[in-house]
């Protein structure tokens, strides 16, 4: 695990808390994206997760060529 954990600019379909997730442990968004909603059916608090980190991880910054 390299960098700091941001939500990403790039790869977001909502607020880009799981495409940040994926950049920092390295693994794919779209099964990390399909797990989440598996596990947010039975888990519904997880969306109050989500909501959190949406508020608590920093976007991330975009070097300028």
């Amino acid at each position: 695990m390299e960098g700091k954990l941001t939500r990403s600019k790039s790869n977001r379909m909502l607020a880009g808390v799981l495409g940040g997730l994926s950049e920092y442990f390295k693994i794919d968004v779209t099964l990390l994206r399909i797990v989440f909603v598996v596990l947010t059916i039975p888990v519904s608090p997880l969306i109050l997760v989500y909501l959190a980190a949406i508020f608590i991880m920093p976007n991330e910054r975009r070097m300028d060529s």
